[in-house]
């Protein structure tokens, strides 16, 4: 075996002084306790469920500012909307926001929000953080990864014309291009996306009760800062292998200056040759272009201290996949090709260069196909979807892996993925669904989403199941999605094979969920189950799911007009549901088929409990949604009971876009 000489120890070692595991600053003053929230709600309304992190959320609202708080709004294409909790700060320049540390850290993250450049492209600001006074720093802040307008797959210029003048927009209730006179849309249109964050190490360990202040400067480039949440950390020393093939003896260069694609592709070689692991210094190394892993495993110091971060590179001509662009990722062999096995990534930071959404593009975090794998303690920003596995392929582990800032999904199990678990991983700000199995073509089966947290997506859904056979979604916290998703959704559509077996739903907390559906001008649920390509007809079981503080309903059940008379939804079992604060009503069934209810209690319900539509077909011996009361099923709100002896079968009781009445925050059972 190799030995790693010592001079490349003493690189790692001199790197992680910079995040400062050794010192403790001066004392602070004192000062009011600190809010620690998660997912902008007290910690003890959501314990057991979502991720266990290192960091420690405190919301910018509940901090003391001279600046200005923004929300609580949950109105698309809007700050607050896309803020965490649904409110923020906005800072002046000259203004701050300032946090006070409740328990020691050496490294924060700010989730922030700057303006687009009025030609679209972003800017860039600084952003000054001092702590107890002194210790100061500059951050970068950037919206070069942020600011998407118009229709899907949505453009970067916000002078940009309607992407589809012949899809019906809800801003005229019209379709454009066969409207006479044609509609003048406001620019720009729909912008959304405005979110981005930045991660900074202290340079010392500042104990509990530090103040830290960020101060939007006089003269900065940006008219407004706003600052949404700070998470403070305590990182620990830097993970070092001296008995591993050390990409530095290669050629990879920690400054990022020049390109060490190379020197990772030599070091794996070596790697496999010799039965070794290959292991990536603190440092930021620079990789354009996709390392094809199989059979190997690959660690860094810890992802505060190894990023590999590479540039977009354009393609010319495109890719057989139809690929027009290249970018930094590690990607298993194609399952056409028998895909990879063994391979275990662990410990660096991904940091991507994708500004725009194009959906042929893989340029992917992590990508391919990979079983008998694991992929652990990551930390990937600025790529299209953090891990997107094309199968088949088995038995796949995703553990405490953090996935932020993306153009799409965080992590999508599409085509044959089985036996597979993604479990305590914190995902925030995805442009499309955080977490999804998509079963096109052929089946996912038996996998587990489990014990993540999906915060603020702002398009679809937190959790998205599109068919598949025996797959369980346990233990998540989601929160804030924004726009045309749910925090649940169980759906038959994009191709998806029919779903079959079971489908285990169990002790998720869906919290401010249930978004403005464009299409359909109607607000959709927590949890909202979509048969619109197949029945969904397999036993699905949602058992113990917490509904808090919905939008519009907890529960929705849908076939689209078109199928309306063609699809159902049937053999679906709700039990031990809570349902905290609703906009609207806890069940709206606009399908036909039908549900049980056991032990859904419920409160501060905004309109009737169950709205009943069916399929809109209103026979006179009523709905084609049938509900099946099996007991203890209590609590309402203004109307009455929930679900009240009136309702039952299938009353028609539709009201297509009721009164939204506006909950108060939940609290403990």
């Amino acid at each position: 075996m190799s030995r790693t000489p010592p001079r490349l120890l003493a690189v790692a070692t001199v790197a992680a002084v910079g995040l400062g595991v050794a010192g403790i600053a001066g004392p602070a003053s004192a000062s009011a306790a600190p809010v620690v929230t998660r997912a902008a709600l007290d910690p003890a309304l959501v314990a057991g469920r979502g991720a266990n992190v290192n960091f420690l959320e405190q919301e910018a609202e509940n901090a003391v500012t001279n600046g200005t708080k923004i929300g609580p709004d949950r109105t698309a294409y809007t700050l607050p909307a896309e803020a965490s909790g649904r409110s923020a700060v906005r800072l002046q320049p000259g203004q701050y926001v300032e946090f006070t540390l409740p328990a020691a850290a050496n490294a924060i993250t700010v989730r922030y929000s700057i303006p687009d450049a009025p030609g679209g492209g972003g800017i860039r600001a600084p952003l000054n953080v001092k702590v107890n006074g002194g210790g100061s720093k500059t951050m970068t802040l950037t919206s070069e990864y942020a600011y998407l307008y118009n229709q899907y797959p949505f453009t970067n210029d916000p002078q940009a014309d309607l992407l589809h003048p012949d899809w019906w927009i809800t801003e005229c209730a019209c379709v454009p291009a066969a409207t006479t006179p044609t509609p003048v849309i406001t620019k720009p249109f729909r912008p959304m996306k405005f979110y981005d964050e930045e991660r900074l190490a202290l340079g010392r360990t500042y104990p509990a009760g530090a103040k830290v202040r960020l101060t939007a400067p006089k003269g900065t480039a940006a008219a407004w800062t706003v600052i949404d949440l700070l998470d403070s950390e305590l990182v620990g020393a830097p993970h070092v292998n001296l008995l591993a093939s050390n990409v530095l003896l290669f050629g990879a260069d920690p400054t990022g200056r020049r390109d060490s694609a190379p020197a990772f592709e030599k070091a794996i070689a070596l790697a496999k040759l010799a039965r070794l692991k290959v292991y990536v210094p603190p440092g930021t190394y620079q990789v354009n272009r996709h390392i094809i892993v199989d059979n190997v495993t690959i660690e860094g110091a810890g992802n505060w201290y190894t990023t590999i971060k590479g540039k977009e590179v354009a393609l010319d001509p495109p890719a057989p996949d139809g690929s027009v662009h290249t970018g930094v990722g590690f990607y298993g062999k194609d399952a056409a090709d028998g895909g990879s096995r063994n391979v275990h990534l662990s410990g660096f930071s991904i940091e991507g260069d994708v500004r725009e959404r194009i959906d042929t593009d893989q340029v992917n975090g992590i990508g391919g196909a990979m079983s008998d794998s694991t992929i652990d303690g990551l930390h990937i920003q600025h790529t299209k979807v953090g891990l997107w596995f094309d199968g088949p392929m088995n038995n796949l582990k995703v553990t405490d892996t953090i996935v932020v800032d993306q153009i799409a999904d965080a992590l999508n199990f599409h085509i044959g993925v089985t036996n597979s678990v993604v479990r305590n991983n914190f995902i925030r700000n995805t442009g499309d669904d955080g977490l999804a199995m998509w079963s096109e073509k052929t089946a996912d089966a038996r996998n587990t989403f489990d014990h993540n947290t999906v915060q603020t997506p702002t398009l679809a859904n937190g959790i998205a199941i599109y068919g598949g056979e025996d797959n369980t979604v346990s233990a998540n916290l989601i929160a804030d999605p924004i726009r045309e998703g749910s925090g649940i959704q169980v759906g038959s559509r994009f191709g998806a094979v029919a779903f079959t077996g079971k489908l285990s739903i169990t002790d998720n907390t869906v919290v401010r969920a249930g978004t403005y559906e464009l299409n359909w001008n109607i607000g959709l649920g927590a949890i909202w189950i979509y048969a619109l390509e197949k029945n969904i007809d397999a036993d699905i079981r949602v058992t113990g799911d917490h509904y808090l503080d919905s939008t519009y309903n907890a529960i929705m059940l849908v076939s689209d007009w078109p199928v309306k008379d063609l699809y159902s939804i049937t053999n679906l079992h709700f039990k031990d549901i809570r349902v905290d604060g609703t906009g609207t009503s806890v069940l709206s069934a606009r399908a036909k088929g039908g549900a049980t209810f056991e032990n859904v209690d419920a409160r501060n319900v905004g309109a009737v409990g169950i709205n009943n539509c069916g399929s809109f077909n209103f026979p006179p011996t009523g709905s084609e949604f049938a509900v099946t009361d099996l007991g203890g099923n209590d609590g309402g709100g203004t109307t009455g009971p929930w679900l009240a002896a009136w309702e039952l079968p299938n009353t028609i009781t539709c009201d297509d876009r009721p009164p939204v009445v506006v909950p108060p925050a939940p609290t403990q059972w």
